[in-house]
């Protein structure tokens, strides 16, 4: 398999460090999220609002989703804030979480180098630019890590019906690693392209000589819902704490927490919070 030596040990770790149990202290409850939430500089922002009004803690451990959810699975957070629907729905169905709700969006952008070798600028249809890719053989970063992310962009390969992995060539890569380690990969390759979310793209700095160059595919949207880890399978879960962030990021106050969450005058995710 075509796959940079990276992050993997590093991962297997934090599962180490962070698969502790969740503690019985009430004053604070674990939140699973992605790593997408956490580089984009939104728990700095957003989680010390929701401290100072309710007196919890929020502790993150920032995973991919599938890490998250098997995370959720083992009972080793209280909640998860994740951006993979299909997967979320499964997660519901298994009896492992309760209380889901959506919270907010933004979507997928395609990135790559200003001198777009392969041509996708502007196309306006993802699969017709990862065709377009995969044809030119252009490098393409994958994050390769089960996230959100990626299984967004795996979901866009089969609709292109391509497997890049069989693909001849070397063009594809598959880094296992977060969406800001990508992003820099990116930058020192000098002609990749990559799926980003747009709330890292925004926050990320390393930018060097990389652009957006494709966006607006509705089928790029890019949902993150909230849920609270069954308690009736994990009865150690802080069924109440974990309530109060729920029903406070889906309150009118801490939706408007997260509108006003925004860098260079961009916000970075959109509330659109549902009643159950």
């Amino acid at each position: 398999m075509k796959r940079f030596c990276l992050f993997n040990t590093i991962i297997s770790l934090s599962f180490f460090a962070f698969s502790f149990n969740v503690s019985s202290d009430p004053t604070h409850i674990v939140l699973a999220s992605t790593t997408s939430t956490q580089a984009s500089g939104f728990f700095d922002y957003f989680l010390p609002i929701f401290q100072n009004k309710t007196g919890i803690e929020v502790r993150v451990v920032a995973v991919g989703t599938g890490q998250a959810l098997k995370l959720g699975q083992n009972g080793d957070a209280d909640l998860l804030l994740i951006h993979d629907k299909a997967g979320e729905l499964k997660f519901i169905e298994e009896g492992y979480g309760v209380e889901r709700r959506e919270v907010m969006y933004n979507d997928f952008v395609l990135i790559g180098p200003t001198g777009d070798p392969a041509a996708v600028k502007n196309t306006g249809d993802a699969v017709k630019s990862l065709e377009k890719i995969a044809f030119s053989q252009s490098t393409f970063i994958s994050r390769g890590d089960d996230s959100g992310t990626n299984r967004m962009e795996l979901r866009l390969w089969k609709l292109a019906e391509l497997n890049p992995i069989t693909q001849p060539g070397d063009w594809y890569k598959e880094a296992g690693a977060g969406m800001g380690a990508v992003l820099n990969m990116l930058a020192a390759q000098g002609n990749a392209y990559t799926l980003s979310d747009r709330g890292t793209w925004i926050s990320f700095k390393n930018k060097n000589g990389l652009v957006l160059l494709d966006a607006g595919d509705p089928r790029l949207f890019n949902q993150y819902s909230v849920m609270m880890v069954n308690p009736a399978r994990h009865p150690h879960i802080k069924k109440q704490q974990a309530l109060t962030f729920i029903n406070w990021i889906t309150s009118t106050e801490g939706q408007q927490a997260i509108q006003g969450f925004k860098l260079n005058d961009q916000m970075l995710f959109k509330p659109n919070a549902k009643t159950p």
